[in-house]
């Protein structure tokens, strides 16, 4: 079964806001097996566009990061997100397939 992932570009506009956000996603994030792979971080952007803060999260599937995002835990937090931030946010099924060279 393939991992599932959320990849999120961010633009905060109350860091107070989204301090509160981040405070609070961890445990909404685990309940589903989520976990932080990229959080902020130095980042050169090489091409397009981007904003001011980089999220990759990695779930068990991509059942349970869809499951996640539309889950009654997430929708409370997602609320703190939005009063401090804009965000672009994708849920993205992983590869299984053969990796370049094998």
């Amino acid at each position: 079964m393939a991992k599932g992932y959320w990849i999120g570009r961010i633009e905060v506009h109350d860091p107070q806001a989204y301090a509160q956000y981040v405070a609070a996603n961890g445990p909404v994030y685990a309940k589903f097996g989520g976990r932080f792979l990229v959080r902020g971080g130095a980042f050169e952007c090489v091409e397009g566009n981007s904003r001011d803060r980089n999220v990759v999260l990695e779930f068990p599937s991509y059942q349970a990061a869809l499951a996640c995002y539309h889950s009654p835990d997430y929708a409370s937090v997602r609320e703190l997100r939005q009063a401090g931030a804009m965000a672009d946010l994708i849920v993205i099924e992983g590869f299984e397939g053969a990796q370049p060279g094998e």
